[in-house]
């Protein structure tokens, strides 16, 4: 073999081993991206059932959860409860919901607030007393307790003064709504100057010289507002009230303004509502006559009223005999001032009793009193199942 035939043959088994050494290389570089190939879509479909695993958990956790609040939001399967809840000007919708909640009413404050909040709630409660149950839903709760006289963000509040209210409930009741404190309404009732014929202002220091004339009524009143200048919107008030042609009646009476008062307070204290006029003549027969009462006239809620805070719900024997001006069973007449404010009906009573020879009168179970001529027509209906006892 010539030296040109061997260099030839050399050549080619080069170019042979090259050829072969390229397609080895090749054909690892095409398994190699094969096997890339796989473990990508292997790895893709790793990654896509964890996150499916996790919207498919996140979704189950949400719908769960979206139960119980839609639950809890719309009053679904709720235990039963019935109750009421006071709101006060201290109040907002934190603690308005934590009453909610410890009342069993809601079980979520959280959302309860961010229900309210979409719902302007604060602008809507007010403060009063309402009464509530677990199948209001947050919307009806909120509806509930709203007063629009009193809303906790308002800058005046709205007050009905029930007929019959004395001084210490009025400010009470002032106080709740926010008009001012309760310590300060009571400094001003009792040691301010008040410009009006028929205050005392040499009686400060004592509460009663306000007693009757707090007209009861409806009253719109600034949060905060100056106590004797709260005070003197119920005193005007009663101040027109009494026309020229109820002072007149006054003057005609024969007793003073004070004692047409008193009179009328022990009228709204006793009456049903349809028979002041006669509760009235009961009173002044007793007034008037010895009769069988000896000039007493035997209402208790005078001595509820002098009891005061020692009154516990129910008169005891200890209660009857407790000795105070105000007891008008131990002592004859009116007791020292009115035991409340009456309203226009009961002053004009006073003024304008039923010509009448009752002396008596109890309660029945029809609710309305019935009135009697002596002791014994008393005593008759007492023992009988008429009486309410």
């Amino acid at each position: 073999m010539s030296y040109e035939d061997n260099y030839d043959q050399t050549a080619r088994w080069d170019a042979e081993s090259v050829r072969e050494a390229e397609q080895r290389t090749q054909h690892r570089s095409t398994r190699s991206s094969a096997e890339r190939q796989k473990l990508k879509k292997k790895g893709q479909r790793r990654r896509f059932t964890l996150w499916l695993a996790f919207v498919l958990i996140t979704s189950a956790i949400l719908a769960g959860v979206g139960w119980l609040l839609a639950n809890d939001m719309c009053s679904f399967n709720k235990a039963p409860v019935e109750t009421t809840i006071e709101i006060t000007r201290d109040d907002n919708l934190n603690t308005i919901a934590t009453k909610l909640h410890d009342e069993g009413l809601i079980k979520y404050k959280w959302f309860f607030k961010a229900f309210g909040r979409l719902r302007h709630a604060e602008s809507r409660i007010g403060i009063g007393t309402y009464a509530v149950d677990s199948d209001m839903d947050y919307d009806a709760l909120i509806n509930r307790m709203s007063n629009k006289n009193a809303s906790l963000t308002a800058n005046t509040v709205k007050i009905s003064i029930p007929e019959g209210y004395n001084v210490r409930q009025i400010i009470a009741l002032m106080d709740k709504y926010g008009v001012n404190t309760a310590e300060k309404l009571n400094d001003a009732a009792m040691n301010s100057d008040f410009n009006y014929s028929f205050i005392d202002n040499n009686k400060k220091g004592d509460l009663t010289r306000l007693e009757g004339y707090l007209f009861p009524d409806t009253y719109e009143f600034f949060v905060d507002e100056d106590p004797t200048h709260a005070l003197s919107r119920l005193l005007d008030n009663f101040n027109t009230k009494m026309s020229d042609e109820l002072m007149q009646k006054v003057e005609a009476s024969g007793y003073s303004l004070n004692q047409i008062l008193t009179i009328a307070s022990l009228i709204e204290k006793e009456t049903d509502g349809t028979d002041r006029e006669n509760i009235a003549s009961v009173i002044y027969n007793r007034l008037n006559n010895i009769g069988e009462t000896y000039h007493k006239l035997q209402i208790d809620a005078s001595l509820i009223y002098g009891l005061g805070d020692n009154y516990t719900g129910t008169l005891t024997s200890s209660d009857l005999n407790y000795n105070t001006p105000y007891n008008l069973s131990m002592y004859e007449g009116l007791p020292p001032t009115p035991i409340a404010n009456p309203g226009l009906a009961s002053i004009q009573a006073a003024l304008e009793p039923a010509q009448t020879n009752y002396y008596f009168y109890a309660l029945g179970k029809d609710g309305v009193h019935h009135f009697f001529k002596t002791y014994a027509e008393h005593s008759s209906f007492v023992s009988s199942s008429q009486y309410a006892g």
